[in-house]
């Protein structure tokens, strides 16, 4: 029923009358350098909805309605070349303008680059808290927003605040957010440089044709085979940031006989550690697009890209750790006979496979069908040292000298750890501890070999593995999008989308260490309710104490199911001075889990489906452009819309049972901006201020706590399910962008974020764990105004460019970022935290010095500078080009994130801790990058 009236509301449309248009001005567009002709550059007149494309030979022709004035701006832009504005007074008759000239655009290499590179930072951080969007925004010409992908997101700044799951990501129209989180998974197209530079994106919450759109902005990236110029394009690449090498490869075809296009990228990129220690790099990119064309009025496309990536991780590092062995120490590698080891590695392969319809009804109307089916999966690594019995685990101990766990960075293996009693220092211990850390310090893989072969010896099942977390997903995609010019100066855009997700979960056993099984337990399980210990400590009670081997599944298996469906209608009108448009959506998401295994603790509630958890999506925008003249405007826009959560939120511990977050709901989401826009042929400018409101948010977290409050027993250590809900956010700032272009060759210009992104209530909080029988509730945490972690909420940038007449170009940016905080932990901030184990209030609290001991950290301002430049050359028919960039040139250190740890949950032994010279479970932190480079020559032919 709903689809019936959104497509009568369509046809109705028909009816309004089409409004006439006279020549305006004709030409061709050529390569600066190479002569070449340039298709599939798009011309189109300021401040309407009038624009074209080049043809194969690179000629266009362009008309204008007869209502406009007697002069428009021609706006000629190709990604890779820079932006053209060509005065046009309207005639008569048609103008011829010629061959117009388009310089290929060095700094656009730059932007590739930085895309690739920053965009995938967030496999740094195991749960991708510290992600960022320049991903989002590299196709925008818009100087606040290049600066702030291309150089604020070195630091993980966030514009406006927002994360990578409030943008949208879209590939010929179908988008690539995952449902588990919302984000998009950056490394599925990573590597594929060349064939990404078609790309369409709205800032914010601007219109977009290509569907609702998202509160961060929409970027839709066109991989269709007719799209890209003709010709080949070879590069090489060094690097020491995420990799060392990169070589790359990509053909067009352009037009053969009987309407075929053809497009092929391939690149690898690769290093045995990056920046920070220990982090391997291994990816391939392999992309590929055939397009038919069958008639004027219908293509159909095919595009597949697999780009599998392994690489290893970084952990975050407390102060004792980071002072004892420097910003690029990562715990998780060690040496195994003579080759760097990662313990923590990630590995991608999802291919993705597309086909998309395009059906030109008329000049003024075109629908675009696509398919898209993903498949294969991801996995994380990780030492298990949990498969042994107790009377294994206490030898382990023993013979260990630190306890089971291996890191090297373990609280009990530094050397605050033995100076933790005040008057019972073992000051010699400490210092044996420190030598050993500094001398040594990373991962003993030999220890574990070591460990399995004497457990083996002695006939039982090995102690160490190596496990692999696997997600494994199959979504297939379709949607409809509707584009229609009803008169010159009116458009509809419609669309309707489906998809389908199974996620299967599961843990798998990678390597074994030298040993032969490994025993499907959980050692740290309790007894509970009185289900005896031998029940709980099973993963699956249809299969216990079981002994699994390398790449059999274990510990936990579950299948997430997920269907979601949305419609979405679009209308925008153009007056002479005033543009407005209005949009809406409609649309259900559903999440299912259905458990492979019977836990011995949720016995009762782990096995089978689970309830479904339903969600609308549903949301309405506006928007308003008023003109003062061709060279000012403001611009206005509001929203309204629900966000459903992805199913990472939903469910409270989907490894071991079927809990749903007590009442689940969708983000409720408003916002709204103001713009002020000048834009002359030497100075461009951009105001603007907004506020955003997030309600009802939740949020599900995993640790290790200490100081639970009224558990009954002296023993308050436990793994938990942290369940936030009902969680307000507030987000307001100024954005201020501007360039001035002094002359030809030299450019300024100036950039400003000053943002305040707080907690704007007290949200619920509740703790679910296998080590008590019912969710602990406690009731309200005291967010309120405390600030959101997630990089600096104030940044600033000047800088200059100077581009020479012989293709050589340099650039130098002062970048200044103030105003990030910590991550706080939000256990701390309840009735909990001044709360003994017996539930009676602890006595020797004190709230000037609680209140001392919660405040929020915040991290220090700094300065980082960025330099970047290049040159050109033509060598015959050829295209040479030479592209480097420096990023913080004098190596400023920084954090540019962290987190408290929740090690300390109440007041007692929180104070106890930071009383102490050095914390045992102080803050931990990630820091950026040092000095690093990126250096690029590439040849089109």
């Amino acid at each position: 029923m709903k689809i019936s009236i959104f497509w009568v509301f369509i046809f109705i449309l028909i009816s309004l009358k089409v409004s006439s248009q006279q020549p305006a001005g004709q030409g061709r567009l050529v390569d600066a350098i190479t002569d070449v002709p340039l298709p599939q550059v798009k011309i189109a007149i300021q401040g309407s909805f009038n624009e074209t494309l080049t043809n194969t030979d690179g000629s266009f022709s362009i008309g204008v309605e007869t209502t406009v004035s007697n002069e428009v701006i021609l706006v000629v832009s190709r990604p890779g070349y820079i932006t053209k504005r060509l005065p046009l007074k309207i005639t008569s008759e048609n103008k011829d303008l010629g061959d117009i000239l388009l310089q290929p655009d060095e700094f656009y290499e730059r932007s590739q680059q930085f895309t690739i590179s920053l965009t995938e930072s967030e496999i740094l951080a195991e749960e991708g808290k510290f992600d960022n969007i320049s991903g989002l925004l590299q196709s925008t010409r818009d100087v606040y927003l290049n600066a702030a992908a291309f150089d604020f997101s070195q630091t993980f700044f966030r514009v406006r605040g927002l994360g990578s799951e409030y943008g949208k990501l879209l590939i010929n129209g179908v988008e690539m957010n995952k449902l588990y989180d919302g984000r998009p998974q950056w490394s599925n197209w990573g590597g594929l440089n060349d064939v990404q530079r078609n790309q369409v994106f709205s800032i914010g919450i601007a219109p977009t044709e290509y569907g609702f759109g998202g509160l961060g902005g929409t970027t839709n990236i066109m991989m269709r085979a007719s799209k890209y110029q003709k010709g080949s394009r070879i590069s090489v690449a060094g690097s020491n940031r995420s990799y060392s090498g990169r070589l790359m490869a990509t053909y067009a075809s352009g037009e053969k006989g009987n309407g075929w296009f053809y497009a092929f990228s391939i690149a690898r990129r690769y290093a045995e550690e990056g920046y920070m220690d220990g982090t391997l790099y291994d990816a391939n990119s392999f992309f590929a697009s055939v397009e038919k064309k069958i008639s004027d009025n219908h293509s159909l496309n095919f595009t597949g890209f697999y780009t599998p990536v392994t690489r290893g991780k970084s952990a975050p590092l407390t102060q004792e750790v980071l002072d004892l062995k420097g910003r690029k120490y990562n715990p998780y590698w060690g040496y195994q006979e003579g080759d760097i080891r990662n313990s923590r590695m990630r590995e991608i392969r999802e291919p993705v496979l597309m086909l998309n319809h395009f059906w030109q009804f008329s000049e003024n109307m075109d629908l675009n069908t696509n398919i898209s089916y993903q498949f294969g999966e991801v996995t994380n690594s990780r030492i298990d040292y949990g498969g042994t019995t107790s009377a294994e685990l206490d030898w382990q101990q023993a013979y260990l000298g630190g306890g089971a766990n291996p890191d090297p960075a373990y609280y009990q293996k530094l050397p605050s750890y033995y100076l933790r009693f005040e008057g019972s220092e073992n000051f010699e211990a400490a210092l044996r501890s420190q030598n050993d850390f500094v001398d040594n310090g990373q991962f003993n893989w030999e220890q574990l070999y070591l460990a399995n072969n004497t457990a083996s010896l002695s006939g039982t099942n090995s102690i160490y593995a190596l496990a692999e977390d696997v997600n494994r997903d199959n979504q297939l995609s379709a949607n409809l999008i509707l584009n229609w010019k009803l008169q010159d100066n009116f458009k509809v855009n419609a669309g309707i989308r489906f998809s389908s997700l199974k996620s299967d979960n599961f843990a798998r056993i990678k390597d074994l260490f030298g040993g032969s099984s490994f025993l499907d337990i959980d050692v740290f399980a309790e007894e509970v309710s009185g289900t005896p210990l031998i029940l709980a400590s099973q993963s699956d009670l249809l299969n216990p104490d079981r002994s699994v081997a390398v790449r059999d599944s274990y510990k936990y298996n579950y299948e997430i199911s997920s269907n979601l469906s949305e419609t979405f209608l679009q209308a925008q009108y153009y007056f002479k001075r005033l543009e407005l448009s209005l949009s809406g959506k409609f649309g259900t998401v559903k999440y299912q889990r259905d458990g492979k295994y019977q836990n011995g603790i949720f016995s009762g509630n782990s096995l089978g489906e689970s309830e479904s958890a339903d969600f609308l999506d549903i949301g309405l925008k506006s928007g308003l452009i008023y003109k003062f003249s061709g060279r000012q405007n403001i611009e206005v826009n509001l929203c309204y819309f629900n966000k459903p959560p992805g199913f990472r939120n939903v469910f409270v511990n989907p490894r071991q049972n079927n809990e749903i977050v007590r009442g689940s709901e969708e983000e409720i989401i408003q916002t709204s901006d103001l713009s002020y826009r000048y834009r002359s042929s030497k100075f461009n400018l951009r105001l603007t201020g907004y506020l955003t409101k997030i309600n009802n948010a939740a949020e599900v977290s995993y640790y290790f706590s200490n100081g639970l409050g009224d558990l009954g027993s002296e023993n308050t250590v436990a793994f938990v399910q942290e369940v936030l809900t009902d969680i307000d956010k507030q987000l307001f700032g100024l954005e201020f962008g501007s360039e001035y272009q002094v002359n030809s060759m030299i450019k300024l210009k100036a950039v400003a974020s000053l943002g305040q992104f707080t907690y704007a209530n007290n949200p619920s909080l509740y703790l679910s764990s296998a080590s008590f029988s019912a969710p602990k509730d406690y009731g309200k945490t005291y967010l309120k105004d405390y600030y959101l972690a997630g990089g600096p909420q104030r940044a600033a940038q000047i800088g200059f460019e100077y581009r020479d007449p012989q293709y050589w170009w340099f650039g130098s940016m002062l970048n200044y970022f103030s105003h990030g905080f910590i991550d706080i932990n939000p256990l701390s901030r309840t009735s909990n935290f001044q709360t003994d184990y017996d539930g009676f209030p602890l006595l020797d609290y004190d709230e000037e010095v609680a209140r001392a001991l919660l405040q929020q950290e915040k991290f220090d301002s700094y300065f980082l500078v960025n330099l970047v430049g290049g040159k050109s050359w033509r060598i015959k028919d050829k295209y040479l080009g030479f592209f480097v960039s420096i990023n913080n040139l004098l190596d400023k250190e920084y954090k540019s994130g962290g987190f408290e740890q929740a090690r300390n949950s109440n007041y007692r032994t929180l104070k106890q801790d930071m009383d102490r010279d050095m914390p045992v479970f102080g803050n931990k932190y990630w820091l950026g990058y040092g000095t690093s480079f990126f250096v690029n020559l590439s040849l089109r032919f």
